[in-house]
């Protein structure tokens, strides 16, 4: 039996055709041995009928005999690799649901370790060994195990799937592009997937790239919230400060206004107190000389009421105080007073939020220069579209689209559609002028009317002192001091339009609650000269960042 199972190890006991064990060998005339279905379908499917093994062609088919020596041998050989199985599939896995069996098991099914595209089958760790010893089935390609592997044969020509069609998208074998995809640009299966995996690594590539750039846009995204929480914490605090300042000016301003009005009664109060000693004394005073005075009134000695009555000393004067009184403090306008002074007091805090607030919207200065092709015809643009004023002399300009025809505007190159932006504008001098923002759309044509409803958001300047935020209707905005320099300041998604003297650090008023969908471009009216009046151009200016 150990000289069988020796020889059962021998490649000579191989099929030349399916390079595997015989399954029913038989023998050819020129003593070549092959598997019965292997050699019948070869001879089927060439032209010749000649040996597989060393070519030589019969002129007829010839009549293939059985050999018994060989299949006895393939018989054991199996046998023996049956009880081998049987002792190790203890030592090996068995095959769960989901995982690929051994194809060769009988009843328990091992897990498979491998699967042969050529056996079409697959195997556990004990019926893979021939394909690891033997050199014949060495050859073999073997992957890791899969289900299904009758889906790599051609359901045709039943081969194996080694080529790929491009023409028609398909997998095909060596037979189809002989009989079906003559004319059809096949390539070997290698080729294909070497040039589908090269396109898969780089999309792969680029999946990667697009992952990064999300894990960048996440970073990124959480550092807006950092720095919006810093913001955010920074705020806060500074609003605590100030309104803590604020409540601690509230109250000592009450204590202040209660420590005078107190005073004040305090002083009345010692006043009467005064005043009433000073006629109790008096009181008790005459109640003496009242009673003297009874006294001697009933003495009947005409010598002795003389002599009294000289000594009455009743001429003494005496101060007359029925006149005197205490009159009530003057409280009205004490309370306005300390109103006024904490008004002074909330003023200046104001005053100094505004100055922080104006450098922290200066920090989203832009570089805005004015844009030829939406100038009205009347208007004189400097060359560096800083400036711009009206003229006497109406130029010939083309009438396009983009171009203000009757009211005397023009506006920014540049456009903004997201983020925050703040631009300057110098007014001084000036006598009328609108300033703003508006979006795309707008009317260019005829009379213009500037609501926020038409997708204007501006102030101006009117008659000298007249400052309106226009709307629909206008509101008239009543200011401290005449703006010299205008700063505009727009929260895109914030849906914010601010107004701010920048000199004054002071703001001027605030359209909120605005819903932008469109490009919005900074927009300037230095309207017309009106007899010189107003023939100062209005500048945009860059922003003096000052600590």
């Amino acid at each position: 039996m150990s000289a069988a199972s020796c020889l059962l190890t021998e490649d000579q006991f191989l099929c030349s055709i399916c390079l595997d064990v015989f399954t029913d060998p038989v023998s050819t005339p020129c003593g070549h041995n092959f598997c019965k279905t292997c050699i019948t379908e070869h001879w089927n499917i060439d032209v010749k009928c000649q040996c597989p093994y060393c070519k030589k062609v019969f002129n007829s088919r010839p009549e293939l005999q059985v050999n018994t020596f060989i299949s006895e041998m393939a018989a054991q050989f199996r046998q023996a690799a049956q009880q081998k199985a049987s002792s190790s599939s203890s030592e090996q896995q068995v095959s769960k649901p989901g995982e690929v069996p051994c194809d060769v098991c009988t009843g328990t099914k091992l897990k498979a370790l491998k699967s042969c595209l050529v056996c079409l089958a697959s195997y556990c760790e004990t019926h893979l060994e021939p394909h690891l010893t033997m050199s014949g089935l060495k050859r073999h390609q073997l992957i890791d195990p899969v289900e299904n592997l009758e889906g790599r044969m051609c359901t045709k020509h039943d081969k194996m799937l080694e080529l790929f069609c491009k023409t028609d998208q398909m997998y095909v074998c060596m037979l189809c592009p002989v009989l079906d995809h003559k004319t059809h640009d096949v390539v070997p299966l290698k080729e294909e997937y070497e040039g589908k995996k090269a396109e898969l690594e780089k999309t792969e590539a680029e999946i990667q790239q697009m992952m990064q750039k999300r894990r960048l846009k996440i970073q990124e995204i959480k550092s807006s919230v950092e720095l919006s929480k810093e913001g955010a914490d920074k705020e806060i605090a500074d609003g605590v400060q100030v309104f803590t300042a604020l409540k601690e000016s509230v109250e000592r301003s009450q204590v202040e206004l209660i420590d005078r009005i107190k005073e004040k009664q305090r002083k009345t109060e010692k006043q009467a107190e005064g005043f009433i000693k000073e006629l109790e004394q008096e009181i008790s005073e005459l109640k003496k000389r009242s009673t003297e005075v009874e006294q001697l009134s009933q003495s009947e000695d005409q010598l002795h009421f003389l002599q009294s009555f000289l000594s009455l000393n009743v001429d003494t004067p005496i101060k007359d105080l029925t006149d005197v009184s205490v009159r009530p403090p003057l409280y009205e306008g004490t309370v306005r007073r300390a109103v006024v002074q904490l008004e002074e007091t909330l003023s200046k805090q104001m005053k100094k939020l505004f100055e922080v607030e104006l450098k922290r919207v200066q920090q989203y200065e832009a570089d805005v220069t004015l844009d030829h092709d939406t100038a009205h015809p009347e208007l004189i643009l400097s060359d560096d579209g800083k400036q711009v004023k009206h003229g006497d002399v109406k130029k010939n300009f083309p009438d396009n689209p983009e171009r203000f025809d009757t009211c005397v505007n023009v506006l920014a190159k540049q456009s903004f559609s997201s983020g925050r932006f703040h631009f300057e504008v110098q007014v001084k001098e000036k006598t009328k002028w609108t300033l703003g923002v508006v979006r795309e759309s707008i009317n260019r044509k005829g009379q213009i009317t500037l609501t926020p409803q038409n997708g204007h958001w501006t102030i101006c300047l009117r008659n000298d002192n007249e400052y309106n935020a226009c709307t629909s209707p206008a509101v008239r905005l009543s200011l401290k001091s005449q703006p010299e320099k205008v700063g505009v300041f727009v929260d895109y998604e914030e849906g914010l339009v601010s107004f701010y003297d920048v000199d004054a650090a002071a703001l001027i008023y605030s359209f909120t609650g605005c819903c932008f969908t469109e490009k919005l471009y900074p927009y300037f009216g230095p309207c017309i000269k009106d007899d010189g009046k107003n023939s100062a151009p209005l500048i945009i200016s860059p922003v003096n960042h000052t600590e």
